[in-house]
């Protein structure tokens, strides 16, 4: 009998959960995600659910954690200062291709180089100008390199990689260790953004094995990739950018462990984000052109996920247009009201109850605003300064921070560091006054909901007059952003559609469809396939989705710890692809990491590559822990007729080998 330790670490709540056999679950856990140290949060998380199971620490024999650390890093701008070498491009590249956005000002070093399409060398790289410009470097955290053509041959990335180590002890993220594929710019891309998570990785999982080994759980960490499957911490460590998308992959392979369906959606909605993927014969769609985090398209294989700015936690906006009004939410996520005055309740209801009794609403009715663990920023202007110096760790009114419309220009930058958060109505405080939701202060949250409602539309009437309308036009008003976004993924996977996908799910045709429009016209739409709703808040909103996309709506047992479900219940799974071309008629070319080599036909260069990926999948995935390793070939053999016959173009080969992750004993 085996126990495994699933983890998730969400926006809002840390997830555990303990599997018996990968059979069922025999615990769940939430702790509030400690976002300035995300490992103690881990650490709570673990301890309550050895609690509530009473399985002894020791007896956990896999522990696989889900993390969003490296999306949000990306997303916000975070991560150490690395320096690159670019070998062997065109000038001006690094502009064209958004390395210059990637680098945001670190240095790099633009070098002659590289190698030709056919993987011969086009000049010699100058090893002391490299040396010398690494020596210089001396106040980064990592290095990126890439090299033109190194899926070709490395032999210059091999070079520069052996240079910077011989000179410093800072890791280095050589661009075809990343990705086998063509395109220098983007797997430089992917390298310099694999280097900028590097540190940011490494401390979250020395920390989380820590926090666990004092808990006295000693068994092999795993962390997910962002296709779902499981890695090695030391692969983590190494090939961080991997973990981009770790947590919406983890909801998907849950979603599948929980339900067994093969065809369906899968929406996630968790306190910041609504993540829509889709199942097809029961596995998840992968991003054919890389992850997009943000504005930057990798070369890391993901599971394609639509991510929208879209939970529980969401800002409520007032929305003016019109004479009737209404509400918009996200995508920025806020501190619930309702939470906070959990957190400090005097303050909070002090200054509701003062807002209240005003007269008139003010702008900043039911806000708050405290420092997140940060007390010397650096590197602020003079007005984010001054604004940032006003604001405590300890919750305040930010009525009493704010004084000018500049200043909140400054409070929003502040927010997009980082370093400081804002309270304020959202659909978690929405489900408190409908009784749906009782973790936190409901009373706090309803006098949120009277001051919101006080604003008046364009017909000059209040927009509610009591908390209960308020909270209820909140949540018809998730219902309605959900199924947009359930409905935009639908089109956009559909294939079927020439028009963007947000315009069809916003025309009037969808629309009038989905109210199963009966005039001279009867319109019926909405989903063709079930939707499995997950997320601790699912069970609360999601009937209502189901109902207005006219769909089956799955909400599996469990559904709120499914993230820390997939941590668990994934296989490891290595992949590598090679490359044979022709660099002349009846000359077959293998592009291996010792460089080319050339035989004088197909068979013999195919078994040559074949038995290297082979070795490479197997070695990898016996050093990630994975046991019962099954191996699976593709190939792609481009040919082109020319005089009627047809000529070898170039093949590539790929090589996965999986398995289940070593149980320990």
């Amino acid at each position: 009998m085996a126990y495994l330790l699933g983890i998730d670490t969400g926006g809002t709540y840390t997830d555990a959960v303990i599997l018996q056999d990968e059979d069922r679950v025999i615990a769940s856990a939430k702790s509030l995600t400690t976002r300035h140290d995300l490992a103690q949060g881990i650490s709570r998380a673990a301890r309550a659910v050895l609690d509530q199971s009473g399985i002894a620490p020791g007896d956990i024999s896999l522990a696989s954690l889900s993390t969003t650390l490296a999306t949000n890093a990306l997303v916000e701008g975070q991560g150490g200062r690395v320096a690159l070498v670019y070998i062997g491009f065109a000038a001006g590249d690094l502009d064209k291709h958004g390395l210059s956005d990637a680098l945001r000002g670190d240095p790099v070093i633009e070098m002659a180089g590289g190698h030709s399409h056919s993987g011969t060398e086009i000049c010699a790289l100058d090893t002391d100008i490299l040396r010398n410009w690494v020596a210089g470097c001396s106040d980064v955290s990592a290095f990126a390199v890439a090299s033109q053509f190194a899926t070709r041959n490395p032999a210059h990335e091999q070079l520069a990689v052996q240079i910077i180590r011989d000179l410093t002890d800072k890791p280095v993220s050589a661009s075809h260790q990343l990705s086998a594929k063509l395109n220098g710019p983007k797997r430089a891309l992917t390298a310099v953004l694999n280097a900028r998570l590097i540190g940011m990785i490494d401390r979250l999982i020395a920390r989380a094995r820590s926090g666990l080994d004092d808990l006295g759980v000693t068994a092999p960490l795993m962390v997910v990739r962002g296709d779902g499957a499981l890695m090695s911490s030391d692969q983590a460590r190494e090939k961080p950018i991997e973990t981009i998308l770790s947590g919406p992959a983890a909801s998907i392979v849950g979603a599948r462990w929980l339900t067994h369906a093969d065809h369906a959606l899968v929406s996630d909605i968790g306190g910041t984000t609504t993540d829509v993927a889709v199942l097809r014969d029961g596995r998840p769609a992968i991003d054919p052109q890389g992850a997009q985090v943000g504005q930057f398209r990798t070369m890391v294989e993901a599971v394609a996920m639509r991510t929208t700015g879209l939970g529980g936690d969401s800002e409520v906006h007032f929305r003016v247009d019109g004479l009737q009004g209404g509400v918009t939410l996200g995508p920025k996520r806020v501190l619930p009201v309702s939470l906070a005055a959990q957190i400090a309740p005097d303050v909070v209801h002090n200054a509701l109850d003062a807002q209240l009794r005003s007269v008139l609403p003010g702008d900043y009715d039911g806000k708050f605003v405290r420092k997140l663990g940060v007390f010397d920023a650096g590197g602020l202007t003079e007005r984010d300064q001054t604004v940032f110096d006003r604001i405590t760790d300890a919750l305040l009114p930010l009525g009493d921070v704010v004084k000018t419309r500049l200043d909140q220009q400054a409070i929003t930058r502040l927010v997009s560091r980082g370093i400081v958060q804002v309270s304020g109505l959202t659909p978690s405080d929405a489900s408190h006054v409908l009784g749906t939701l009782s973790d936190w202060d409901s009373d706090a949250a309803a006098k949120a909901m009277l001051l919101f409602g006080r604003r008046r539309t364009g017909a000059g009437d209040m927009l509610a007059n009591d908390p209960e309308k308020m909270a209820q036009i909140i949540v018809d008003q998730l219902t309605y952003q959900t199924a947009l976004a359930l409905l935009e993924t639908a089109f956009a996977e559909d294939g079927a559609f020439d028009a963007a996908p947000d315009v069809l799910a916003r025309s009037t045709l969808m629309q009038l469809g989905l109210h199963q429009h009966r005039g001279l016209v009867k319109l019926d739409t909405g989903l063709n396939v079930p939707v499995v709703g997950l997320g601790a808040s699912a069970p609360t909103y999601y009937p209502a989705v189901g109902a207005l996309v006219n769909c089956d709506m799955i909400l599996p047992e469990h559904a709120g710890v499914a993230n820390a479900i997939g941590a668990v219940v994934g296989r490891i799974v290595i992949r590598q692809s090679g490359q044979i071309t022709a660099p002349s008629e009846g000359k077959f070319r293998v592009h291996l990491p010792t460089g080319p080599q050339d035989f004088g036909n197909f068979d013999a260069a195919y078994d040559c590559l074949v038995t290297h990926l082979k070795t490479v999948t197997f070695d990898h995935a016996t050093s990630a822990g994975a046991q019962d390793i099954q191996i699976d070939i593709t190939q792609d053999i481009r040919q082109a007729a020319v005089e009627a016959r047809e000529i070898f173009v170039e093949a590539t080969v790929t090589v996965q080998a999986s398995g289940r992750a070593r149980i320990a004993s």
